[in-house]
């Protein structure tokens, strides 16, 4: 077990997190064209979830680095 460091899964899912936010800033518009509550509400959660998966795949990393 002396390269148990290497064989452990360093994914924690920002880069699905950064897919799934931009995902919903370009179809945030199209969701619903009548409702445009729902459409500002999933513009909003896809910035919130973008952030998020950029925050976790790299300014996360680097603050344990330093």
């Amino acid at each position: 077990m002396a390269h148990n460091q290497h064989n452990k899964s360093r994914n924690s899912g920002g880069f699905a997190l950064i897919i799934l936010g931009a995902l919903l800033l370009f179809l945030a518009p199209n969701i619903h064209p009548t409702d445009p509550i729902l459409g500002t509400l999933a513009l909003i959660g896809g910035i919130v979830i973008g952030s998020l998966g950029f925050y976790l795949k790299f300014i996360r990393n680097k603050e344990k680095k330093v």
